[in-house]
């Protein structure tokens, strides 16, 4: 089997960005029968992508060709040796696996490797500590790298001695690592008390706003969600050409023509192997995703594995049980293909998708109309006669409904109004509970 070294782009540009205190990093791919050459390349290339956002300067790009993953050593012994003499030879403080590593080949390769070794979920663990920047951000993350990190402890903590029993000890003692595992345990049942609290307050929010529509922005990382809501609703969202550019949720409340008001929420982007435990911490936060009216699935139309990018945000979605909402397709960044051919071919493939350019302002509007067709198909127009002393249906209707006319007759009050349906089934079993109480109680 050959050892295949990819040499990475470095310019003299990237050579000139490289300070003192950036770690010099080595990415890692193995490709088996079950994933091609080809496809390893391409991960390679978002790893590099991710190093960088993490601040690391990818200095060389290692693939290896195996027919299984070694459960030793993910790569073999022998090319874990190989490495080892690179990391030497190239001066390199970090070396990145593309895949997850278990803890048995995180310790057997720190023996033939004399540097930092993280997997893929830890860049990208990382890349979300240092974007986090609200309370629930903070703790999401470091929730998910506690959960990341308690079956990996490994070397550095087998420089600590077992502290043994004597004087002043119960019983013989434990090991350093245990003492930690404990700590991290009740660190962890600390934080996801602290997502529940955190969780209940968000859904007091929500309550509060049940009476708009909700959309949400999903997609993969870096395909222009941020862009696409400063665009409808002017809200300031940080903007960069990076992965994980921003993590926390943003809702806005926009104003569609002719007069259709939503609550457009942007979410954390998707990727490929997103760590189970990032998936799991950030449910609160993906709470807008699953309780939103509509979804926007954003592509970069301009990336060249743009459909595997959707099939990755279509299984996250089916992971975190948001599948089967009505979706409209938004392929982004138009301006950068060649609309003579990708786009017929888009929407020829794909329903309900339509071609915009966030950035530009290229064929918002359709984009617009498209988003109020679903909604008016979700929505009922209900009119109800009720006793003006009737204050809990009337207070369900004004939190709930988007009040068109009001007619006062003596003590009654005729009121039309428009509501999800969803809302309006809800409405028709309170009134038939109402009118039609059980006689057992």
């Amino acid at each position: 089997m050959e050892w295949e070294k990819v040499q990475p782009r470095e310019s003299g540009l990237a050579m000139m960005r490289e300070t003192f205190d950036q770690e010099r990093a080595i990415l890692v791919g193995l490709a088996t029968p079950m994933v091609d050459r080809m496809r390893v390349g391409e991960y390679l290339e978002e790893l590099t992508l991710l190093a960088e956002s993490a601040g690391a300067l990818v200095v060389h790009k290692v693939l290896q060709a195996r027919s299984s993953i070694d459960p030793a050593h993910f790569i073999g012994k022998g090319k874990a040796e190989e490495l080892g003499w690179l990391v030497g030879e190239k001066h390199i403080s970090l070396v990145i696996f593309d895949d997850d590593l278990s803890s048995v080949q995180i310790r057997n390769l720190e023996r033939c490797i004399n540097c930092k070794i993280i997997d893929r979920s830890g860049i990208i663990l990382d890349i979300f500590a240092s974007r986090a920047r609200t309370r629930e951000a903070k703790t999401q993350v470091e929730l998910a790298q506690l959960q990341y990190m308690l079956p990996r402890l490994t070397r550095q903590w087998t420089h600590l001695s077992k502290q043994f029993g004597g004087i002043g000890t119960k019983g013989p003692g434990e090991t350093q690592i245990e003492t930690d595992r404990r700590a991290i345990r009740s660190r962890i049942t600390h934080l996801k008390a602290k997502l529940r609290e955190i969780g209940k307050e968000r859904a007091v929010q929500r309550k509060g706003r049940e009476k708009f529509p909700r959309v949400a922005l999903v997609g993969y990382t870096n395909a222009g969600k941020s862009t696409l809501l400063n665009w409808f609703a002017d809200a300031g969202v940080m903007v960069e050409d990076r992965l994980f550019a921003t993590l926390d949720a943003t809702t806005r409340l926009v104003t569609l023509p002719p007069a259709h008001s939503i609550l457009l929420s942007d979410t954390v982007g998707f990727i490929r192997k997103l760590p189970h435990h990032l998936v799991a911490s950030f449910q609160s936060t993906l709470d807008e995703v699953r309780e939103a009216d509509i979804l926007l699935h954003v592509v970069d139309v301009s990336h060249p594995a743009f459909e595997e990018q959707i099939t990755v945000v279509n299984e996250t979605l089916e992971e975190i049980n948001a599948q089967g909402k009505p979706t409209i397709i938004v392929f982004n960044k138009v301006d950068r293909v060649d609309t003579q051919g990708r786009v017929p071919y888009l929407r020829a493939n794909h329903d309900n998708a339509v071609a915009v350019s966030a950035l530009r302002g290229i064929n918002m509007q359709a984009l617009e109309r498209l988003i109020v067709t679903l909604l008016e198909g979700n929505m009922a127009v209900e009119t109800l006669t009720l006793s003006q002393n009737d204050y809990p249906i009337l207070s369900q209707i004004h939190d709930l409904a988007e009040v068109l006319e009001k007619r006062y007759d003596g003590t009654t009050i005729t009121i039309r109004f428009r509501m999800n349906r969803m809302h309006a089934d809800r409405l028709r079993k309170i009134l038939a509970r109402r009118d039609n109480p059980d006689p057992n109680g």
